[in-house]
């Protein structure tokens, strides 16, 4: 049975149906073949799915990537490839080896630890084993060749491709490269097309035409019925023109302003300081050891640049007395050889304290207060209350009679000229400061939240800095979980939500607190 019409679609439309009937169904190949972008695809698929004369399958497919090691063996050579093709050059194609013999043929191309890595690749492998000082091909050097020659033509396909489906290569071989974090897997989602019956009947009875897509009919069309041969751009005007949303300021950006007015209000000075720091201003001049867990990779960013940063030696001297021995703060230090080249090692700062500490060691003794505010970075896991970066404010008052009393009264100040009435402190510890105390406020939804950590100065922090006749209380807060107590938001990521509504509703929370606070 024929169908009784021509049905004319929009040629865009007839090429999509044209390339998926001659088997080009993946959404991304269609999209580089028409020279479209996908999301703007999508929509055009959209409308012949209403049509009924396409359909869309998504399924989720596992590709495979290099990683920067995995990059790099892929466009030279692995180690292990490089080391038995050697051996082969220099002793012909053995059986077995001396250790001794290995690691000095090894040492002449490879470094010493690589050396040691990649025999132990090897015996994990299966192709050698190491018995009384002997090196042993237990499948003979030519067939080892092969076996990690093969290695070798799978990185170099992924390196040359980009990413290839992991369906498409060996398993066994992608688990031990992904063992030696030489690839990664990505999980992506694949959008195939089919064609409907419908569009499979009309095809065959040469009843689905392209045309063209005009959005008024004119006399010329309707007199030569050359109208039947286009499609009109349909109009609804029912439908209301959509408003302009109304601009506000980011809340966020006004938080921080409020904060940042407040302190200037008790009396503070604002100072500034570098995102990218060396761990000497923001761990070392803290009095915080070399080897604190803090300092590792898990809890703070480091440059993969080869770079270093500078510090006036004097400065650096001070410092490394403290930590050694104590110096003449009256502290025995931490007792271990303090170490100038990991100090001058690059880092994302993780507290905006290093600001407050560059500023102590430049202005030393005297009567002041300042503070800063910024970004800092770590390697959090993204969840409600947690996030790789945040906003600090850090601060410290220098003077020779300020107290802690002093310190927890400007921190119960600055929380109530935000509106945040209920306050407490109670002990902790930090590495710089004693004695320490950290304070809460309350939020109707979370409790009880930290807001700020505080003390005054170990002498171990002051007096490398100069600061020998004063005091100097200090303290840092985390803004994001402020704007979150103030404004009622129970989960970080909504202080960077997209949202237009949402940006709305919580600029106008804010400004209703402060309506109430004055």
């Amino acid at each position: 049975m024929q169908t009784s019409e021509v049905v004319y679609i929009p040629e865009e439309h007839y090429n999509i149906i044209r390339l998926v009937s001659e088997g080009v169904r993946d959404v991304e190949q269609i999209a580089e073949r028409l020279g479209r972008d996908v999301s703007a695809l999508m929509r055009v698929l959209a409308e012949l799915e209403v049509k009924s004369l396409v359909r869309t399958v998504r399924e989720t497919v596992r590709y495979v990537e290099l990683t920067d090691e995995g990059r790099a063996y892929a466009e030279v050579s692995l180690p292990e490839l490089k080391l038995l093709h050697y051996v082969r050059d220099v002793y012909g194609n053995v059986n077995e080896i001396s250790l001794q013999d290995y690691l000095k043929t090894c040492r002449e191309i490879l470094s010493e630890k690589m050396c040691n890595i990649v025999l132990s690749n090897l015996v994990r492998m299966g192709l050698v084993s190491v018995s009384e000082g002997v090196i042993k091909f237990t499948k003979g050097l030519e067939q080892a060749i092969q076996i990690i020659e093969e290695r070798q033509r799978v990185l170099v396909r992924i390196h040359t491709q980009g990413r290839v489906e992991a369906s498409q290569l060996p398993s066994d071989i992608l688990q031990e490269l992904h063992k030696r974090k030489l690839i990664k897997f990505r999980d992506r989602v694949r959008i195939r097309v089919e064609l409907t019956e419908h569009a499979l009947k009309l095809l065959q009875e040469g009843k689905l035409r392209p045309a063209k897509v005009v959005s008024a009919l004119t006399p010329d069309m309707i007199r030569s019925g050359a109208w039947r041969e286009v499609v009109l751009k349909e109009f609804d005007l029912r439908i209301e023109v959509p408003e302009a949303p109304v601009a506000v300021p980011h809340f966020m950006r006004e938080f921080l302003k409020i904060v940042r007015e407040i302190f200037i209000e008790l009396g503070f000075e604002e100072v500034h300081g570098p995102i990218v720091e060396m761990e000497f201003w923001n761990f070392d001049a803290l009095f915080q050891a070399q080897d604190h867990p803090a300092r590792e990779i898990h809890d703070t960013f480091f440059l993969k640049l080869d770079l270093k940063g500078e510090v006036d030696p004097q400065v650096a001297e001070r410092v490394a007395k403290t930590h050694e021995d104590g110096w003449v703060t009256g502290s025995l230090g931490w007792r271990y050889k303090w170490s100038l080249e990991k100090a001058l090692r690059l880092i994302l700062r993780t507290q905006t304290t290093a600001v407050t500490i560059r500023t102590l060691h430049e202005r030393g003794e005297g009567e002041y207060r300042v503070f800063t505010i910024g970004k800092v970075f770590r390697p959090e896991t993204l969840d409600p209350k947690h996030s790789m970066e945040f906003y600090q404010a850090d601060g410290i008052v220098v003077g020779k009679s300020v107290n802690f009393k002093h310190l927890l009264g400007i921190l119960e100040t600055f929380a109530r000229k935000l509106g945040l009435s209920k306050v407490m402190f109670k002990p902790a510890y930090f590495p710089f400061t004693c004695p320490s105390a950290e304070g809460y406020v309350w939020h109707e939804k979370l409790g009880w939240v930290e807001f700020v950590g505080c003390g005054v100065f170990r002498p171990e922090v002051t007096i490398p800095a100069g600061v020998k006749n004063c005091k100097v209380l200090a303290f840092g807060m985390g803004l994001d979980r402020l704007a979150m107590t103030l404004l009622e938001i129970d989960d970080i990521r909504e202080l960077h939500t997209p949202d237009i509504e949402k940006l709305k509703d919580y600029y106008a929370r804010l400004v209703k607190k402060l309506r109430l606070v004055k």
